[in-house]
C-alpha cells in the first residue's frame, strides 16, 4: 500500500497539509494526486472547506486496495455484513444533527428536507441490512431426471458508485448500502458539491465495522476523478447523473464488458385533463416541480394541460408559486442551487428564451438583496410554451424552472409528453 500511496501521507502524520475533505484509502486519509479546490456554500457564498483533487493515480490506489480486500468480505456470510451495515444505519441516526449540519454547509437546502433525507438514508440501511437474512436464490426444475437447478447469489468484486448531489446522504445511501451487502467492496465518488458529508458518511461506515480496504473515497471533479473511476479496473459501475454522462460513462464501460448501472436525468411530463381537481393538480405541480430547488430527476418540468381548464390552472398554480419562501431558513420552501456554475447554464437558458419571444410567467430571474448575498438563488419559475427546439424544453435544467404547455387534446397531451429524448418518469 505505501508504494501505491507515494509521497502522500496520512492524516496522523502530516494533518496541516490535507484539505479538509479528503481522499479515504485504506482508512488512510490522503491529499489527491491532482492537488486540492475550494467549495463554497451555495447559501452565502462563503468558503465551507477544501476538499482532494483525485486523478487515475489515486483510483488505481483505492481499486487496488479494495480488490485485496474484496475476498475475505464476501467470503463473510450474507447476515453478518447485513449487521455491519445495521450498526452504520445506527450511527447515520445517532450522528444525524452533525450530518445534516454538513449537508447544509453543502447545500443550502433548508433543515427539514435535510432531516427528511437524513431519515431516507437510515432507512434505506435498516432496510438492506434486513435483506441479509433474505438474501434469497432460486431452485428451478430441470429437464434432466433427478435433478434440479439452483441460482446463488455471489458477489461481482470492486464496485465503483459515482453520486450526485442533490440528495447527497440518500444517495450515498442508495448506492453503498447495497453494494456492500452484496459482498462487494466499493470505491465511493460523490460531488464535488458535497465532499464534506461524503468523508464523515464513510468515516461512520469504518466506525461500524466495514474493512478499511472494502469502502474507499475518492474526491474531485466528475471530468477527472469519475471519468477516471469509470475507467479504472472495476467490476461493477453505479453512476446517477446527467444523460451526456451516462452516455460517455456506458461508451467506456460497454468496451469493457463492465456491469452498469446508470440513474439518468428526466424531462418528466406532467398532464392535466380537463376532469382534474385543479386544486389538487396545482398542490402537485406546485411540488413536483419547485421541491429541493428543483434539482430532482423527477422533477415536473413540462406541465401539459387541456385547453378548457388552462387558464384556471395557471391561476391556481401561478398563486402558489409566488407563495413559494426561497431561502435556507427553517421555514422556507427551497433553498438555493447547488452552484454558481449551474445557476448560470440555468440563467442562461432563461435569458435565451426571452430572446426568442417566450412569456416568462414568473421568476426568471436571480434573487438577489438582503437575505441573498452572495448565495446562489433563483426564482422559482414558470415559462409558457417555449419552442421544443429550446433549451428549456429540451434539456434538463435541474433547478426551479418549469414550462406550461396547452393541448387540445389527450392525444396531443400524450404527443407532447412523448417528445423529448428522456426517459425516467415519462417512459
Amino acid at each position: 500500500m505505501d508504494s501505491l500511496l507515494g509521497d502522500r501521507q496520512s492524516e496522523t502524520s502530516t494533518p496541516e497539509g490535507l484539505p479538509d475533505a479528503p481522499n479515504v484509502i485504506d482508512g488512510h486519509r490522503l491529499a489527491g494526486a491532482a492537488g486540492v479546490d475550494v467549495r463554497y456554500s451555495p447559501a452565502d457564498g462563503r468558503r465551507i472547506g477544501t476538499f482532494a483533487l483525485s486523478d487515475s493515480v489515486d483510483v488505481q490506489a483505492a481499486v487496488t486496495v479494495a480488490r485485496r480486500d474484496f475476498p475475505a468480505w464476501a467470503s463473510r456470510t450474507a447476515v453478518d455484513r447485513g449487521n455491519v451495515l445495521r450498526r452504520l444505519a445506527q450511527l447515520l441516526d445517532e450522528h444525524a444533527d452533525e450530518l445534516v449540519d454538513l449537508v447544509g454547509m453543502e447545500t443550502g437546502k433548508p433543515r427539514r428536507d435535510r432531516l427528511g433525507e437524513l431519515g431516507a438514508a437510515v432507512e434505506m440501511g435498516y432496510f438492506i441490512a434486513g435483506e441479509g437474512r433474505r438474501f434469497y436464490g432460486r431452485t428451478m426444475t430441470s429437464a434432466v431426471p433427478h435433478k434440479s437447478v439452483s441460482l446463488h447469489r455471489v458477489p461481482i468484486g470492486v464496485a465503483g458508485l459515482i453520486v450526485a448531489a442533490n440528495t447527497p446522504l440518500p444517495n450515498y445511501a442508495w448506492k453503498v448500502f447495497p453494494a456492500l451487502l452484496c459482498g462487494n467492496a466499493a470505491v465511493l465518488k460523490p460531488s464535488e458539491n458535497t465532499p464534506l458529508s461524503a468523508t464523515r458518511f464513510v468515516e461512520l461506515a469504518h466506525e461500524a465495522g466495514v474493512p478499511a480496504g472494502v469502502l474507499g473515497l475518492l474526491q474531485g471533479h466528475g471530468d477527472v476523478a469519475g471519468s477516471a473511476l469509470a475507467g479504472g479496473e472495476i467490476d461493477l459501475l453505479s453512476f446517477t447523473g446527467s444523460a451526456a454522462v451516462g452516455r460517455q460513462i456506458a461508451a467506456s464501460t460497454g468496451a469493457r464488458l463492465v456491469k452498469t448501472c446508470l440513474e439518468l436525468g428526466g424531462k418528466n411530463p406532467l398532464v392535466v385533463c380537463d376532469d382534474a381537481d385543479l386544486e389538487r393538480a396545482a398542490d402537485a405541480a406546485s411540488l413536483s416541480a419547485f421541491s429541493n430547488a428543483g434539482q430532482r430527476c423527477a422533477a415536473g418540468s413540462r406541465l401539459i394541460v387541456m385547453d378548457a381548464v388552462y387558464e384556471q390552472f395557471c391561476e391556481l398554480l401561478l398563486a402558489r408559486v409566488e407563495r413559494l419562501n426561497v431561502g435556507s431558513g427553517p421555514d422556507d420552501d427551497l433553498g438555493p442551487v447547488v452552484s454558481e456554475r449551474q445557476l448560470g447554464h440555468m440563467l442562461d437558458a432563461i435569458d435565451q428564451a426571452r430572446s426568442a419571444g417566450v412569456t416568462v410567467l414568473t421568476g426568471g430571474s436571480r434573487l438577489t438583496g438582503t437575505g441573498y448575498a452572495g448565495g446562489c438563488y433563483l426564482a422559482p419559475t414558470l415559462l409558457e410554451q417555449p419552442p421544443r427546439d429550446s433549451v428549456v424544453a429540451r434539456d434538463e435544467l435541474f433547478g426551479p424552472i418549469s414550462a406550461l404547455y396547452r393541448v387540445s387534446s389527450f392525444s396531443e397531451a400524450v404527443d407532447e409528453a412523448n417528445n423529448t429524448a428522456y426517459g425516467l418518469t415519462g417512459a
